[in-house]
């Protein structure tokens, strides 16, 4: 099943299985990526309220997510301690 995410974003999304909930590691300066947006570049998490989430992307700018369906890409180590991220 298919859905339209955030607006602000434009990006079609794979409506994911898992509980919907948003990663409590998100918090404002933590460096990710988008997973279905490489061309996005490198981005810095800017603020987090409630679900969303408002990072600033090197080659797409600000971008308004919605962190239940948008699972972001940790940069450097994952502070969940679960070796995902790059």
């Amino acid at each position: 099943m298919l859905h339209m995410a955030s607006p602000a974003c434009g990006v079609r999304q794979e409506s994911m299985p898992h509980d919907r909930t948003i990663d409590t590691f998100l918090e404002p300066g933590v460096l990710v990526r988008h997973p279905s947006r490489p061309d996005w570049g490198m981005g810095q998490v800017q603020s987090v309220d409630g679900a969303r989430v408002t990072v600033t992307f090197e080659d797409a700018g600000k971008q308004v997510l919605d962190g239940r369906e948008v699972k972001l890409i940790y940069l450097g180590p994952d502070p969940r301690g679960d070796g995902h991220g790059l």
